[in-house]
């Protein structure tokens, strides 16, 4: 048995994490985390279940399309063998290609007895190791262009959202948000040679914003919630400190929407009858 020592990752400028793509499941402390549920939930006779896998079908690219359903075989295959006794998809045309994988590879409907993992050690060290990868501008954009496009999903009462060939939910848009802030917080230095500043996010959020804009429309920008979505994402990645989710700030913008800057002010006395209410 070990113990963790109490600290906070978000202080220590030695754990930065490289751009979010190169995070997969093979990072060791992914890998050491995994294996370890499956070997706690079998000792307890229970069912592990495996990752949501954030591909989805790509339409009008068949060869992207193909290299998708890949990603996802390779990503089921593995967590069957690791174990899992059972897995999920961002999106039910994924749902077949999964079940093919387990089907061949589980004939049992569990894998609890069969697959206990007692080889499994809990390894610290590769718990704690911060993954190896570059820190890219591209990465950068990406963040802020998820992390934009979810929240005004959100903010609209959308929790999910297909994003760049990805199934984008609350998880994902906040380690979108939670990797720029501690770029910004340590000044991290870019593949381009610069450092990340909270200026320069401020100037790549509006090239979002613009871009955004060509993309959607002006109709379809002025209704929608991006402006919203962008200052509170500058507020939460320039902040001292970390917020702990990003939902909760979104939820104040939420109830201003809801009532309005008028809250709490006397309502205009209506006809044949009193104020208005907002109940």
């Amino acid at each position: 048995m070990f113990r963790f020592a109490p600290f906070h990752a978000r202080s220590d400028p030695s754990r930065i994490f490289p751009d979010r793509g190169t995070v997969t499941m093979a990072q060791p402390f992914l890998r050491a985390y995994t294996q370890l549920v499956i070997q706690t939930c079998h000792r307890r006779a229970v069912h592990a279940i495996g990752g949501m896998s954030a591909l989805i079908p790509v339409k009008g690219n068949p060869a992207a399309n193909e290299a998708a359903f890949e990603k996802v075989r390779a990503d089921k295959l593995r967590e069957v063998q690791d174990g899992h006794d059972g897995t999920w998809v961002a999106h039910p045309g994924l749902i077949a290609v999964a079940k093919e994988v387990f089907d061949a590879h589980m004939r049992e409907p569990n894998q609890i007895a069969s697959k206990l993992r007692l080889d499994v050690r809990a390894d610290q060290q590769a718990l704690l190791k911060v993954p190896e990868g570059p820190c890219t501008v591209g990465a950068l954009r990406n963040n802020i262009s998820v992390s934009i496009q979810y929240l005004e999903a959100w903010l609209g009462g959308n929790g999910c959202v297909p994003l760049h060939n990805l199934m984008e939910d609350a998880a994902t848009a906040e380690i979108s948000r939670a990797s720029v802030w501690q770029w910004v917080r340590y000044g991290v230095r870019l593949d381009d040679g610069q450092p990340l500043t909270a200026d320069r996010v401020c100037m790549e959020v509006q090239r979002e914003l613009d871009e955004l804009r060509q993309q959607v429309g002006n109709a379809r920008f002025a209704t929608g919630h991006f402006l919203e979505a962008a200052f509170l994402f500058k507020l939460m990645v320039t902040s001292t400190e970390l917020e702990d989710f990003l939902t909760l700030k979104a939820y104040d913008i939420l109830v201003a929407q809801e009532f309005g800057p008028t809250w709490g002010a006397p309502q205009a006395a209506q006809p044949g009858g009193g104020p208005r209410s907002r109940m």
